[in-house]
């Protein structure tokens, strides 16, 4: 038979075991009591078995004990156990009073062996530095029936019980350890799940601020276009009908670059995994400029560029100038009046160091305007913070007028 088919066949059996092995201690668990009752009861039973059927007489040194007494003692050594998980250290010290009579009387019972079931629990629920002195408890009966009936050598009684206290000590041991052992692995698949559902939740709120940080650069500033060509086609429609049809033709193409990039920021968060090639259309960079220039200028916003150096910019680091750039033309056509202009300076370095600064004439009257909604100059500092550049934006210095942004993204940090 193939080993395969074989573990096939007993898993049912093995998992039905396991099931039942869950039962029985759920049901433990909640009826402690009716358990231990059952557990006892057996051994009790067992132990007026043996003074009824009189078994005890085969090992007995002293066949002249009285009937109470072996009964006393029968259930004396039996009936602790029903206290051996909640109270082991009192169940071992009565037992042990009622091992030395028996011990002394010479009766022998066999009960006095279910003193080790007690050594069990003991090990496995007490502090260790207990086993001490309860084996010392269980060895003393046995040095009192060597001393008063001298059967046997001392050495043979007394090493022959150590071994089956050491047993059921290290049994215990066993069984704590594993249960210590798989507690720990409970403990820690619980605080992993914590974990996961805690980064599950962090992640989350890093793609909800990301994804806010895109729709306000991309909405913000093309309504922001699309305001200016209207203010500008309202005011040429009844001189000049042609101007404000080149407005109006403006705000078509500013709207539909808008909604193209609205649709692919809204295609990555789907879950359908089958994109079209339209989702795979990169974000923008710093060949795209000229275009973000263009709807610029034609929303009346005069700018100006400068660039020194080549381009050795990585991607990640052209969005954010690219986005930068954006947020700063934004505020410039929001909040910069009639008449301003714009100028941007570019600085390429090595390694992918740039540096731009984007300044314009404007009234100056404006304190923070670009942090207003909480997004924009928030937005372009965490951008900035990604690369481990420094952003500064504020008033321009007296006397001149305007504003001034000014980014600096360092050297690539070799990986």
């Amino acid at each position: 038979m193939n080993p395969v088919t074989e573990d096939r066949a007993q898993e049912p059996l093995t998992e039905y075991a396991h099931r039942l092995t869950r039962r029985l201690r759920a049901f433990d668990r909640r009826h402690p009591l009716l358990w231990d009752a059952h557990i006892t009861g057996f051994w009790v039973t067992a132990a007026l078995i043996d003074y009824v059927g009189r078994g005890w007489r085969h090992n007995a040194h002293n066949l002249d004990v009285p009937g109470w007494l072996l009964l006393t003692l029968s259930l004396g050594l039996s009936l602790p156990l029903l206290w051996r998980r909640t109270h082991p250290r009192a169940a071992l010290a009565a037992m042990a009073l009622f091992a030395l009579v028996n011990a002394w009387t010479g009766a022998a019972l066999q009960a006095a062996l279910l003193q080790l079931a007690v050594v069990y629990h003991i090990a496995l629920r007490r502090p260790l530095r207990d086993l001490w002195w309860a084996t010392a408890l269980v060895i003393a009966p046995v040095l009192v029936s060597a001393a008063r009936h001298g059967e046997g050598t001392w050495d043979q009684q007394i090493g022959s019980q150590l071994m089956s206290v050491t047993v059921a000590a290290l049994i215990g041991i066993t069984v704590r350890t594993r249960r210590n052992y798989t507690e720990a692995l409970e403990d820690r698949a619980r605080r992993l799940e914590t974990e996961r559902d805690q980064q599950a939740r962090l992640a989350t709120a890093a793609e909800r601020a990301r994804i806010a940080r895109e729709m306000h650069d991309i909405l913000g500033h093309n309504l922001s276009v699309i305001t200016g060509l209207a203010d500008g086609g309202r005011y040429a429609a009844a001189k000049s009908p042609e101007r404000a049809a080149q407005a109006l033709d403006a705000i078509a193409t500013t709207s539909r670059q808008a909604l193209t990039e609205l649709r692919r920021l809204l295609d990555v968060m789907r879950e359908d995994e089958q994109h079209d090639q339209a989702d795979l259309t990169p974000q923008p960079g710093l060949t795209d400029l000229d275009q973000l220039l263009d709807g610029v200028r034609s929303a009346g916003l005069p700018v100006h560029t400068k660039t020194h150096g080549s381009p050795t910019v990585p991607p990640g680091r052209q969005l954010t100038v690219y986005r930068v750039i954006q947020e700063a033309l934004t505020n410039t056509l929001k909040h910069a009046g009639a008449g301003a202009t714009a100028e941007i300076e570019l600085s390429y370095e090595d390694k992918g160091a740039v540096t731009v600064t984007i300044t314009d004439t404007g009234n100056g009257s404006r304190t923070d305007a670009p942090s207003r909604d909480g997004r924009g100059l928030p937005g372009m500092r965490e951008r900035t913070a990604l690369y481990g550049g420094t952003l500064e934006a504020g008033p321009r210095p007296h006397p001149e007028q305007g504003w001034r942004v000014r980014l600096h993204l360092p050297e690539e940090t070799p990986q």
